[in-house]
């Protein structure tokens, strides 16, 4: 048997340069996606704040929009829009106003409370204290504390977003 001798090939350094490039794409990408902040996190929400509508520097929000911030179980709370504490109903008195069980009840034109829910929702309409949010940029903060400590334990979340 006769022995092949072994060429070694010069390289080529156009391809190895690519190469390299590639890898170092790949590794960014990777690392990025490691990385990333998003869902929650993104939001800077307190552990007891679980969701809030409109999120955070919103910039196309519609004039009629709702206000939403869903909250942990055990918690209650209001919301100040621009400066102003809007009132704020639990619906389960609501209910207990209608009397007939599966009889439809009017929301009041203010914040709702659902303490199954731990959600206070705020929709502008006639007759509220916000009728419509006016174009440019609002202020939302909802104050909030454990029912069973009361309000004197409150604490609070601000945020903004922007009316077109």
């Amino acid at each position: 048997m006769e022995d092949v001798p072994i060429q070694l090939r010069r390289p080529q350094w156009s391809m190895l340069l690519a190469s390299l490039v590639i890898a170092v794409c790949l590794f960014a990408m990777v690392y990025a996606a490691a990385s990333a902040v998003t869902g929650r996190d993104a939001l800077g929400l307190p552990d007891t704040i679980e969701q809030i509508d409109p999120v955070p520097a919103a910039v196309r929000v519609p004039s009629q929009t709702s206000v939403f911030v869903d909250l942990l179980p055990g918690y209650e709370g209001v919301l100040v829009i621009d400066g102003l504490e809007l009132p704020t109903v639990n619906i389960e008195d609501l209910q207990d106003v209608a009397n007939k069980p599966g009889q439809q009840i009017t929301l009041p034109p203010t914040t709702i409370y659902e303490p199954g829910n731990a959600t206070l929702t705020f929709d502008p309409a006639e007759g509220a204290e916000i009728e419509s949010f006016s174009q440019g940029e609002h202020i939302v903060k909802v104050i909030y504390w454990k029912i069973i400590e009361g309000r004197s334990s409150a604490r609070s979340f601000t945020w903004t977003f922007n009316v077109f």
